[in-house]
């Protein structure tokens, strides 16, 4: 699926977004992630070892949702699936894109990370229903 160009200009800006994955009892687990592009993926960066990359190895549906700071009442949201992990060279170019966004420096290399590219499969800006009036 292509990404929805509000969708992309929310995701190549520098919203915190909240990513939704499955532990292994089926019970939701949340994280805050830093966001962008990369083609028509949606890619974030973790430690390979990190609750949210295990439960993605196992079961790679994820759900993102992000209330953008100059709108947080027209929110993000995506679905879809992690179809790739991206670690070495490739992976530190994309991880210093997004920290160059977020902290304008490359990411530190302290330790390992990874790079998850996840294929969108649902997305929409703004509300499901309808809005209730204030």
């Amino acid at each position: 699926m292509t990404l929805d160009p509000d969708v992309r200009r929310h995701l190549d800006g520098t919203p915190l977004a909240h990513l939704a994955t499955l532990l292994p009892d089926g019970a939701p687990h949340t994280s805050p992630v830093w966001i962008g592009t990369h083609g028509e993926h949606v890619v974030f960066l973790t430690s390979p070892h990190s609750r949210k990359a295990r439960n993605l190895r196992r079961d790679p549906r994820v759900a993102l949702s992000i209330a953008p700071a100059d709108d947080p009442f027209e929110p993000v949201l995506l679905r879809g699936r992690v179809v790739e992990w991206l670690d070495g060279d490739e992976a530190w170019q994309i991880m210093d894109r997004i920290a160059d966004k977020y902290i304008q420096q490359p990411y530190p290399r302290d330790n390992p990370r990874v790079v998850a590219l996840v294929e969108p499969e649902h997305q929409t800006v703004g509300r499901e229903e309808p809005r209730v009036p204030r």
